[in-house]
């Protein structure tokens, strides 16, 4: 029988910068951390995860990805639901 405590999967479509900034930072508050605390176990600078979490479109993608990691998140690509075109 699973947990009661066990996390609940989460999945979004992002589909611009600040969709990921919203997301990273609803996970970042649910982890109980501040911007400074997730800053340091990442080993970044707090302006960093400042610009992350307002949706900077040209951070840098390997250390986006490294957060992510770090918070417990994966990025999965997959084909869009629909048509062809994915609109």
């Amino acid at each position: 029988m699973p947990s009661n405590d066990s996390p609940t999967p989460l999945a979004a479509a992002i589909r611009h910068s600040e969709d990921l900034g919203k997301l990273v930072r609803q996970q970042r508050t649910e982890q109980g951390l501040l911007q400074i605390d997730l800053a340091g176990l990442a080993g970044t600078g707090n302006r960093f995860i400042v610009d992350l979490e307002r949706g900077k479109p040209t951070l840098q993608l390997q250390k986006v990805l490294d957060v992510l990691d770090l918070m417990g998140l994966e990025v999965v690509i997959r084909r869009k639901g629909g048509n062809r075109h994915g609109e």
